[in-house]
């Protein structure tokens, strides 16, 4: 019931679009005589309007308007008085060329034989049966003499006297009636001009007025939008009409003043038509050429003339629509190439010629008002130069109906132009989804759907196989170039799930190929396992970062069930949920994914790879140890004067680290002091044996000596990953990948450290951070009250 009524309500809706379009093309062709005069008020407004805006500072407005207009119809009377004597002139002169055209017509001989021969015999046969021909018949050997030549011979020898024509003459003087044609055929246009000036001068004397009232009729309380609906035509319409004129005057002048050259008569005439014609798209400059080529043809003797009018036409196009059209005026107009020639022979169609000159200004504004209007989003679809389908849809078409080699062609340009990276964000992805509504929709099988997804997976697995160019990794490096860490040389390793379906663990070998290309470690799940099995695999895969892939219709249901079982299974590890394509506000939905679990919530693959740059870290050569602090003497002397560097062991000191490394779930606790050269172990519970035995380390190797360093706390959450101390030997021989110290202080000078380590990358928290805290100052507090006790005995 439901589709039946959704079918009668579309088919509804087409038949009222097209009795609405009926009746808009009935309205403007029974209208024409008032609408023709609006719309050439309309565009010399628009063409007038910044002239009167940069004059009227000067002298006012009502003398800015009517000083522009009375130069604009100046113009226009001499041109049109100029043509006039050129077309007078070329009249009078045409009978002196019908010798010479009939020299060149007997020079060109076509040939006996074939298809042009057999043409021409038959003209010849049929110009002989024609009335009028003065040939003798073929039985006669004489011409009939001048008094017989009303009669002709019968077929049974006999003369008949042929009819004698009669004409009517009418005596009545042709003097009023050619008058009253003349008149007739001028006054039309005398009034259509008459009303235009009187138009131009009131629109551009209120056109403030008119701005608002047409804000008022036409926006329906949108004032925002309709006022940069109309800012953006007039700009495009009034760039288009001022770029186009000049050219076209350009134009027009140099063809005047080839053609005198060249020594085609009436040069100027010839040169004013071609400026007007030339405000036809594409084809108007040709139709303007062929005139004066035909011209050129009757008044030469030879054919170089001609050729000359043909080459200088050819020559000044190629100019103009090659260099000077794409450099003054490019795509200010917004209308595709195929739409402007439809709508000049539409508008051509219902006025006439004034409709191909108001053609383009006229599919300018409605592509504009499509823009802008979503009503009219169908003009714009329709007429604008904007590609009508995304690059995803595009794609998606072609899968559908090409096949895969004309959607690997799509493909491979848009990697040529872009990026992989985008490729995959903007193409491929959005096409899987488009397939997933359609199948949700039931409009697409289940075998379609699955081709579609074996065609994607086969198209990733042929990027893949080929090494990325040089512009590619550019790009990725650009997309990158605000990670604090930069992507060579990265140690992390990342694991992909996806959130439930196939179309995710597509998405989720995007991601491990973009991430293989910038060398990390990845791998990818398989969608076929439940998310337990998932969990599993993920925490046997000693990964260090792990991505949920979420394509829709994949919801945030799953990836939130997803990523608190990987967070209960996995408490160290950084857990990123991508959301591929989102568009609305993920904003609540981020913060509810990083309740369950997730660190970080990202809606592309380019910031992917950007978050997992950031877990890594471009790892030097050599270690980096800890510098000398500004009161390195002043701590020595402290450190000297409490005799805390001498390895002597304490037991109320390693009570303390047992406590921690209880507290704190760590194999090792540790309580140390660093003199100038060293570092010593005042109490240690976890230290690899060959450590144990050694009560001191050097110094350069310790992470204590950043602790001193900044005389503040220092967690180390992977040591592995950060360049201070992935390549330390002390560390790294021993595998130890977690840290946490907090300076033991004297007289606020730092003399060593209280710390923690672990043989896996963890987190802490700052209620963690704080307890350590607490327990360095229990520490210094137990070595004030030894000091405290000592000084008296000293004293004695």
């Amino acid at each position: 019931m439901r589709a039946t009524k959704n079918a009668s309500a579309a088919a509804l809706v087409g038949i009222w679009t097209v009795l609405l379009t009926a009746f808009v093309v009935s309205v403007l062709y029974v209208g024409r005589e008032l609408l023709i005069p609006l719309a050439l008020a309309a565009m010399l407004t628009f063409l007038l309007a910044p002239l009167v805006g940069w004059i009227e500072r000067w002298i006012g407005r009502i003398a800015a308007v009517l000083l522009v207009v009375l130069m604009l119809f100046s113009l226009i009377g001499g041109a049109g008085w100029l043509l006039t004597r050129q077309v007078i002139d070329l009249a009078a002169k045409l009978p002196a060329y019908q010798s010479n055209i009939d020299n060149k017509l007997r020079a060109i001989r076509l040939p006996t034989g074939g298809a042009f021969g057999r043409f021409a015999h038959s003209l010849s046969e049929l110009r002989k049966q024609m009335p009028d021909s003065i040939e003798p018949p073929a039985n006669s050997t004489e011409p009939l003499p001048k008094s017989d030549a009303n009669v002709a011979p019968a077929r049974n020898g006999t003369d008949v006297q042929q009819p004698v024509p009669v004409r009517i003459v009418d005596s009545r003087s042709p003097l009023p009636q050619i008058l009253q044609t003349a008149a007739t055929g001028l006054l039309g246009p005398l009034g259509t001009a008459g009303l235009v000036l009187l138009l131009v001068i009131f629109m551009l004397l209120k056109r403030e007025d008119l701005r608002g009232r047409m804000i008022r009729l036409i926006g329906q309380g949108r004032i925002s939008a309709t006022t940069r609906a109309m800012d953006d035509a007039g700009s495009r319409v009034a760039r288009y009409l001022t770029m186009q004129f000049l050219v076209n005057v350009s134009f027009g002048a140099c063809i005047a003043l080839g053609l005198y050259f060249i020594g085609v008569p009436n040069a100027a005439l010839w040169g004013a038509f071609a400026a007007i014609m030339r405000f036809i798209p594409y084809v108007g400059a040709w139709i303007a050429a062929a005139v004066p080529v035909l011209l050129a043809f009757a008044v030469s003797t030879s054919w170089l003339t001609p050729l000359l009018t043909l080459g200088l036409f050819i020559v000044l196009e190629l100019i103009n629509a090659n260099a000077l059209e794409p450099w003054l005026y490019g795509s200010s107009t917004g209308v595709s190439s195929i739409a402007l020639i439809v709508a000049a022979v539409f508008w051509t169609w219902l006025w006439g010629p004034i409709g191909l000159v108001l053609a383009t200004p006229l599919t300018v504004c409605l592509a504009v008002m499509g823009r802008h209007v979503p009503k009219l989003q169908f003009l714009s679809v329709l007429l604008s130069e904007e590609q009508a389908l995304a690059p995803h849809e595009e794609y998606y078409h072609r899968l559908l109906a090409m096949g895969l080699d004309e959607a690997n062609e799509l493909a491979e340009a848009h990697v040529k132009a872009n990026s992989l990276t985008a490729l995959y964000d903007s193409v491929l992805i959005p096409s899987i989804t488009l397939a997933e509504m359609d199948a949700q929709r039931d409009e697409l099988d289940a075998e379609q759907r699955s081709t579609i997804h074996h065609q994607v997976q086969d198209m990733i697995e042929d990027f893949g196989a080929v090494p990325p160019p040089k512009s590619q990794l550019e790009a990725d490096k650009a997309v990158a170039e605000h990670s604090p860490a930069p992507l060579s040389a990265p140690v992390c390793r990342v694991f992909c799930v996806p959130a439930r379906a196939f179309r995710d663990e597509l998405a989720g070998s995007m991601l491990v190929q973009l991430l293989r290309q910038q060398g990390f470690d990845a791998e990818n799940a398989s969608s076929t396992l439940s998310s337990a099995e998932l969990v599993e695999v993920a925490a046997n895969s000693d990964s260090e970062a792990i991505c949920v892939s979420v394509v829709a219709p994949s919801t945030l249901i799953h990836a939130r069930y997803l990523s608190a079982k990987l967070r209960a299974r996995l408490p160290h590890v950084k857990i990123v949920v991508g959301i591929w394509g989102a568009t609305e506000n993920m904003a609540a939905a981020g913060e509810r994914l990083r309740a369950s679990g997730a660190d970080e919530v990202v809606l592309s693959l380019a910031e992917a790879v950007v978050q997992f740059a950031k877990f890594s870290v471009s790892i030097a050569d050599d270690m980096i140890p800890g510098a000398l602090p500004e009161n390195e003497e002043a701590r020595l002397a402290e450190l000297d004067r409490l005799h805390l560097a001498d390895g002597a062991r304490d037991e109320v000191f390693d009570r303390i680290t047992k406590k921690m490394a209880r507290i704190f779930d760590v194999p090792i606790a540790l309580i140390t002091f660093i003199d100038r050269e060293h570092q010593w172990f005042k109490s240690h519970v976890g230290l690899p044996a060959d450590l144990a035995e050694m009560p001191r380390t050097a110094r350069k190797v310790s992470i204590c000596g950043h602790v001193i360093a900044n005389n503040e706390v220092l967690v180390v959450e992977d040591l592995s990953r950060d360049r201070r101390f992935a390549n330390n030997p002390f560390l790294r021989e021993r595998g130890l990948r977690f840290y946490a110290g907090v300076p033991l202080q004297s007289k606020g000078l730092p003399l060593g450290s209280l710390c923690i380590l672990d043989t896996r990358p963890r987190r802490m928290s700052e209620h963690e951070k704080r307890l350590l805290q607490v327990i360095a100052e229990d520490v210094m507090e137990e070595i004030k009250r030894r000091d405290d006790a000592a000084a008296p005995a000293l004293v004695a």
